[in-house]
Formats: C-alpha cells, structure tokens, sequence
C-alpha cells in the first residue's frame, strides 16, 4: 500500500473510530438516563475530576482544536490572547460565579434568571439569549467538520456537517446530560493525545532542523508548491515573488509566470499558483509578512485598529465564558458549590495543558505549511502539518491521530451546545415532557446544520470570538450582577441583555453571515463589527446598573434570603434544588 493510499484508509478509520467510540459510550450513558434529573444535570452527581474532564472536552472546540494553531500561524504573538483568554476565562467563573450559581439549586441560566428577580419574563429574553449564543456557536463546530472532511477525505463540505450534526442529535436525544457527560469526559483525553503527540514530534523535528522563526525574512516554501485558492482573497508581498500558474489576479487573467510586485493583490477564487522552492509565501493581507515582525505583539488581527482589537478580544475571552450556557450548565452537575470551585480549578489546570500544544502547532505551521498564509484558510494548519512533515507510516499514523481528534473536538461541543438549548427550549417553550426535550434537540441541531452550510466560512476562533462577544455582552453581567449586586432588577437586566444582544449581536451576524467584517465601512465601522466586545460589554452592564436605578422599587422583596442562599455554605443548610425540569412522558 503506497504513501497516497495510505493515508485515507488510515484517517477514515480513525474518524470511524472516534466516531464509533462517541456513540458507544454515549449509549452506555443512556442506560442510566431514566429521570427529568439525568437529562437536564445528570442527576448533580458528577464529581470535581470526572466533570472537569467533561467540562474541558465541551469547551476545547473546533476554534481551540484548529482555529488557535492557525489563527498563531497567521497573525503571530496577538493571537497568544486566545488560547490565554480562553482559559483565563475559567478564574472568574472560579471566583465570582461557580459556586453561588450551584447554590442558587437553577436547572438553567434562565431559570437562574427567574429565581433571581422573579420574572417570568425576563426568563423568556434570557431564553431567546441562551438559544441564540448556542446556536451561532453550533455553526463553527459543523462547518469545521466539514472542512476537516474535506481537507482529509476529499469528501464534500457538507458531509461531515451532516455526519457530526447526526451524531450529536442521536446521543443527545437519547440521554440528555447523563449520556454526553461520560462522552465529553473521553473525548478531552483523546483531543488532549491528538494534538499532544504531533507537537512533540515536530518539536522534536524543529530542534534537528533549527529553522529560523525570528528572521525579517516572509515565509517560503521549502519544495515547489501548488496553492488552489478557493475563495477570493486578498494577499500582501514584502517582497517581489515570480508565480505562474492560472486564474484571475488583480482583475487580470493569469496563464503563464507574473511577478507579484510588493504590496496587495486580489486573488480570484480558482485561481491555482505555482511557487518554486524557496519562493517567499505572500499572506493574507493586514498579517505580518516578514517572520520578524510575526513575533512581535502589535500588529493586531488585520484591519487599521490593532490596539482596539486586542482589548475587546480580551474583554470577550476573558468575560464570554462567564456567559457561556454550555459551560454554565456543567456547574449545575455538581452536587454542591464547593464541589463547583475545585471543578473550575482543575479546569483551568487541564485547559493550561492543552492549550500548550496547539501554539506549538501554529508556529510549526508558519514553518512548514506556509502556503496556508495565502489561502486564509490556516484553519487546516493542524490536519496538514503531520503529512508535510513526516513522509510513510510515522505522517499517516500522525494525521489519522489528528482526524480523531478534529472529530471529537466537533462532537463534544456540538453536544453541550445541543444540550443546553434543548433544556431551555423544552422547559420554556413547550410543555416540558421528555418527549420535548428530544423534539428540541433535532430541532436545535437542524438548524445551525442549515446555517453552517449557507454561510460564509471564516477563521473558526474568529467565528467562536463573536460568540464570546455576545455571551460577554449578555449573560456575564446578568450573572455578575445578579449574583454579587442587590440592586440589579428586572427591567434593568432585561434592558441590558436587549442593548448588549443587539450590539453585539449585530456585529457577530454581520462577521459570521455576510463575513464581511473587515471591507464595512473600513477603519473604526469594520475593527467596531469584527471586534464588538469593547464597546457592548461596558454598555451592558452601564445598562443594567443605570436602568436598576431608576428601578428600585422593583427589587425583589426577598432579595435577602436569595443572597444568603447563593452566598452560605451548603453546610448551613440554607438552600435546596428548584422543582423546575422535564417531566415524564
């Protein structure tokens, strides 16, 4: 069996693999899902170690698993805050949520909404935010299947859309929270081992290699190289680079060499570039060019405000997991709120650890994969990287590795996702049967499934950034204030999830449907919807405290007794779980 033969029969059994463990384990799970509990919070019987192996497999995403590498790959030092503040995240769930949040004894976020302020009402806007958050962040997690599918098998986009989305649908309809809980907490150690095992080996080749990554040199390729470019796209050069090949570049038809003079050209879709062995790598336009300037912090992630988007894609990593419904829904798992502390600490422990390999694998990528900086599709930097390094067995065992665990990465998300709208849709929806729940699921999985095959495809932690934002601008300071501020009332949470949603939700419709973030309006408008999180946080949460004010008198009368039961230790006895779920049927 050749080389070329090898690698598809070895990645499609992985895929299989993963594919076929996930189901196994979840099916074992749905034999202990037997009441409205274990589908909703697997009963609040899951220890610290076993829920943060779960939390952690839900939370490392298709942006975490590919969307870090490559977004490292193509911007340099700036992207460092992504996988920073996505672990970052997990010490202010530790410090000012995890625990008052278990204590409080809601099934949801909304349901924690209406026990706070007793308001039906705002339990239904806050319903329509979980439902949205979750969706949009579904959308990623689909059509990085499809690309992993695509980039790995040949097959089309939509197919490992429609695989993973069946997938899901399947475990979660038939256990709920009881059935992925063991799911997620298998598939963290395989993506763990997946993404682990490539970056110590191409370590270990870059120390034998010594590559220069500091140089003022662009990237080049290291043999000659043929780059398909299937979306239009727009590159800049450093220096002048002799291509040939066919298509449209710069509004010109190209058949035969051209010399790419510095600064940006437009490369049509279809167009297919030839660059001779140690031709230097055009990038996409507003990403650092030489190596030189890829190390050092500054430049942003293309587009005229560099500054300005570092810091709100600080806000929104750091705050967004705050708001988080699939992440919010784990702690309810928990059989009390110390149990939810040490489960956040050993997440940030087991995030720490992961996220230290794919920022390995982007710089690798800048390396050995530099053609990806033309296409702007970096995003495929991991699923390459062990086959353009590693020649016979040792590079195909390695990228059916990687499969897997692009795999698992999709399905555990997707799951809790699923998970988390179909609990609130059920429960605040419809009648709030079991029958419901798994009515909610298929449909809550249709329809980011239809949503990730329409829309533009852009960078997956990008994509995933925007849900952040929104979660950051909504459900963070709903949580923050209404667990930490007596004065927060109805009318101002309800406010300041309508003001936040609407910014931040705009922006993130525009950037992930349209994908046009960066040509609207140009300077502050495009930096402003690309990177909304600066703005539509602070207003948020301005909203919610200036609108509570002139509220007062709709605080809640027993706000004491709601404080002393988020607050008081279990010990104390001072609080129960709330009777609000599924019921049989």
């Amino acid at each position: 069996m050749d080389a070329e033969a090898g690698l598809p029969v070895l990645t499609v059994l992985a895929v299989i693999a993963a594919a076929v463990a996930t189901v196994a384990i979840g099916v074992y799970g749905v034999r202990l899902a037997r009441t409205t509990s274990d589908f909703l919070v697997a009963s609040r019987s899951v220890g610290p170690r076993w829920n943060a192996a779960a939390i952690s497999g839900e939370y490392l995403s298709a942006a975490s698993f590919l969307g870090v590498a490559g977004l490292i790959a193509k911007y340099g030092a700036d992207a460092l805050w992504y996988p920073i503040g996505f672990t970052a995240g997990y010490l202010g769930l530790l410090l000012f949520v995890a625990a008052p949040l278990r204590r409080s004894g809601a099934y949801t976020v909304p349901d924690f909404a209406e026990f706070r302020l007793a308001s039906p009402r705002l339990r239904k806007l806050a319903m329509v935010v979980v439902a949205v958050i979750c969706v949009l962040y579904l959308v990623p997690q689909f059509q990085g299947a499809g690309l992993t599918l695509d980039i790995l098998l040949g097959l089309p986009s939509w197919v490992g859309a429609v695989a993973v989305a069946a997938i899901v649908i399947a475990n979660v309809v038939g256990g709920g929270m009881r059935s992925i809980t063991f799911v997620q907490a298998f598939q963290y150690w395989l993506k763990l081992t997946a993404v682990a095992v490539p970056a110590i080996a191409l370590a270990g080749w870059f120390l034998g290699d010594r590559d220069e990554i500091g140089s003022p040199a662009p990237p080049t390729v290291s043999e000659r190289t043929t780059v398909e470019i299937t979306t239009d796209v727009v590159v800049q050069v450093a220096e002048p680079v002799a291509v040939q090949g066919t298509g449209v570049v710069d509004d010109a038809v190209l058949d035969g060499p051209v010399v790419l003079d510095p600064g940006t050209h437009t490369l049509g879709r279809g167009t297919s570039l030839v660059l001779e062995s140690g031709a230097a790598v055009p990038v996409v336009a507003g990403a650092p060019a030489a190596n030189s300037d890829w190390v050092s912090p500054g430049w942003g992630f293309g587009g005229p405000h560099p500054t300005y988007q570092v810091y709100s894609l600080i806000v929104a990593t750091f705050l967004g997991t705050i708001g988080l419904p699939h992440v919010l829904v784990r702690f309810y798992t928990n059989p009390d709120g110390r149990a939810a502390r040490r489960t956040s600490l050993v997440v940030i422990g087991l995030l720490g650890l992961f996220y230290l390999f794919p920022v390995l694998l982007g710089v690798f990528a800048r390396l050995y994969v530099p053609q990806l900086l033309i296409t702007g599709t970096s995003d495929a930097a991991v699923l390459l990287l062990p086959a353009s390094v590693f020649s016979g067995l040792a590079g195909q065992l390695l990228a059916a590795l990687v499969a897997a665990g692009a795999i698992a990465a999709f399905l555990s998300t997707s799951s809790g996702l699923l998970v988390s709208v179909a609990g609130v849709i059920s429960t605040d929806v419809l009648r709030g049967r079991i029958r419901d729940f798994r009515i909610a699921a298929v449909l809550a999985g249709l329809v980011p499934l239809a949503l990730s095959l329409a829309v533009t495809t852009i960078d997956l932690s990008r994509t995933v950034g925007m849900v952040f934002a929104v979660a950051a601008s909504t459900l963070c300071p709903l949580l923050v204030l209404g667990i930490w501020w007596r004065g927060l009332t109805a009318p101002g949470a309800a406010a300041g999830l309508a003001v936040g949603g609407l910014t931040s939700g705009l922006a993130a419709t525009v950037s992930v449907v349209a994908g046009v973030s960066e040509d609207v309006g140009g300077g502050w408008p495009a930096a402003m919807l690309g990177y909304p999180a600066a703005i539509s946080v602070p207003l948020a949460f301005v909203t919610m405290i200036v609108v509570s004010k002139c509220t007062r008198s709709r605080i809640p009368a027993d706000v004491a007794r709601v404080f002393t039961r988020m607050h008081a230790p279990e010990r104390l006895g001072m609080g129960s779980d709330r009777e609000q779920g599924l019921r049989p049927g």
